[in-house]
């Protein structure tokens, strides 16, 4: 019970990392707050709240963030676009900046003030090895964001580490979600697209989710209170 008493907001908990994540947390006795735009995602999750919640919603997600004055916020919400440099879009740019960056800018800000006045705060991002730590085929506009997702996580940290307010960030490898497999659907050919996603790992496996959400329930909790401003790399390989 490494988290009893500690309110965690969770965004995109409703699949995936985020899912994995609100489960790891409130098994560890945490009061967890989990959110998704599909409500309907979160109708069997077992935790202390549960609610549908658009985090491109900038009053909303504030709002919300704010009411629940959380000792430790977990950002997890993100889109993957595909392609190169030459056939991104605008329309793609702006979406990936604003879901993979802005709406964790936005939750931050909302839960400054609380963990300011009690003296004691963690956030964590999910960001990618695909980013500022390995440029990967086809990800441009993917690792772009989730670059900025570990610079904005290391300032964080540098503004409020005499505060008690730790920011670090995961970048994980290729994790089977439902993300991930309806992109590999998507392709027309499902088992080559498993083939190359799995090859990009020299450990030869995809990750699970689980894995990603012990690192997420370490870095919530004080076993990791002397962290922060780092970006930990969890992906069977790929950055070795």
């Amino acid at each position: 019970m490494r988290l009893q008493g500690k309110r965690i907001f969770v965004t995109a908990a409703g699949q995936g990392i985020g899912r994995a994540s609100a489960i790891a947390l409130a098994r560890e006795g945490a009061h967890v707050i989990a959110t998704d735009l599909h409500e309907e995602f979160l109708e069997d999750l077992d935790v202390a709240e549960a609610f549908g919640l658009d985090v491109l919603n900038k009053d909303s997600l504030m709002s919300e963030v704010t009411k629940a004055r959380p000792d430790v916020l977990v950002n997890c919400s993100g889109v993957v676009h595909s392609g190169t440099i030459a056939q991104a879009t605008d329309a793609e740019f702006d979406l990936a900046m604003n879901l993979n960056v802005r709406a964790h800018f936005h939750a931050i800000q909302a839960a400054i003030p609380g963990m300011l006045d009690r003296g004691y705060g963690a956030i964590v991002n999910i960001a990618s090895v695909c980013s500022s730590l390995r440029g990967l085929p086809n990800r441009f506009i993917y690792g772009t964001s989730k670059g900025a997702t570990i610079a904005l996580t290391k300032q964080v940290a540098a503004d409020y580490i005499t505060n008690g307010i730790r920011a670090n960030c995961i970048a994980p490898g290729t994790v089977d979600t439902p993300s991930l497999q309806g992109r590999l659907h998507d392709t027309g050919n499902y088992e080559q697209a498993m083939k190359d996603f799995v090859a990009r790992q020299p450990m030869g496996r995809l990750g699970t989710a689980d894995e990603i959400a012990e690192l997420v329930v370490y870095l919530s909790c004080d076993e990791s209170k002397y962290m922060t401003g780092q970006c930990i790399a969890i992906d069977g390989g790929i950055t070795m």
